[in-house]
């Protein structure tokens, strides 16, 4: 792919800027990366997509890359990103779109397509299941109750705890540390340690991601520190708050979730078993499951198959 065929932008949206980048004309598909990534996690789908007769635009979710980072971590709640989403589509002119979200990109999807089915003509989460909100237990709390103070959840909460321990390594590093795991349990570091020292460092590239390429991420994360990031963190148990009135409500959206079946906990974690069985199905009436040889980042480790199964829902649902 050229980067020159990607153009970019920056968007006014809910009081900030969001810098998105964009390939093709066609119905608008909006592409949602996780941690710790940015638009450049959909290089692949977007030039796919783009072939494709798609308009495939890639936002740097607020609080990375090029886009603001506001300060207050009250301020990235699922609301506050879903907001953003909902000015983007607004700018496009564009009352519904496809949209595919990885990571926090899913768990931001899901809660858009909760929120504003209207808005969303299908969705594809990679990763990240809809896990039904506790009506008792905050989100920390409770992923602290099974995975202990060890997990990243509960180290990235204290401000300053987690950017001081990203530090004592170079960005290039720590992406090597998160975009390459290869582990199948969930991320817990052992007592007294954190978890980006915890995390090997791979010592060999996989085939699906050169040097250059991760150069990219680091860069950017060079550049604007991982705090953004970290906040969506620090964020969670606002989120669940502000998501009491959706208390049992079901996703009604078209969806198709895809996972790796050696992505962090799916194995061991709960996953498989949740998203296998009947629970998961009625959360979301119209899903559709897929099960694919690989890890966490599965958009770029399998980037030609993930973008089939992502092209071929979307044409399903525009024949509907």
């Amino acid at each position: 792919m050229f980067m020159s065929e990607v153009n970019h932008q920056s968007i006014k949206t809910n009081g900030i800027n969001i810098h998105v980048a964009e390939q093709g004309t066609g119905p608008l598909v909006l592409l949602l990366h996780g941690f710790p990534e940015i638009w450049y996690s959909w290089r692949h789908q977007l030039n796919y997509l783009a072939q494709n007769g798609y308009h495939a635009v890639a936002p740097d979710l607020r609080g990375y890359g090029d886009s603001d980072s506001p300060i207050n971590s009250d301020s990235y709640t699922l609301h506050h990103i879903v907001g953003d989403l909902i000015g983007l589509l607004d700018h496009f002119g564009e009352h519904k779109a496809y949209v595919v979200g990885s990571d926090w990109g899913a768990n931001i999807g899901w809660h858009l397509s909760l929120s504003r089915p209207d808005r969303v003509k299908g969705f594809v989460a990679l990763g990240v299941p809809y896990f039904p909100r506790s009506p008792t237990d905050k989100t920390v709390e409770t992923i602290r109750k099974v995975y202990g103070d060890g997990a990243h959840v509960c180290q990235f909460q204290e401000p300053g705890r987690a950017e001081r321990a990203f530090a004592r390594y170079d960005c290039l590093t720590v992406m090597k540390k998160f975009l390459l795991i290869t582990w199948t349990h969930f991320i817990t570091a052992p007592p007294g340690m954190e978890i980006v020292d915890f995390l090997p460092t791979p010592s060999v590239l996989p085939s699906w991601i050169t040097e250059e390429e991760l150069m990219v991420f680091a860069d950017k994360f060079q550049e604007s520190g991982f705090t953004g990031a970290f906040n969506y963190y620090r964020a969670m148990d606002l989120s669940w708050e502000l998501l009491a009135p959706w208390q049992g409500s079901k996703i009604t959206v078209p969806t198709k979730f895809i996972a790796g079946d050696k992505d962090v906990g799916f194995q061991n974690g709960g996953t498989k078993d949740f998203v296998e069985g009947g629970i998961f199905k009625s959360l979301v009436p119209n899903l559709e499951v897929v099960i694919l040889d690989g890890h966490h980042h599965i958009h770029q480790e399998k980037a030609q198959i993930v973008s089939e199964e992502i092209l071929s829902f979307i044409r399903k649902l525009s024949l509907d």
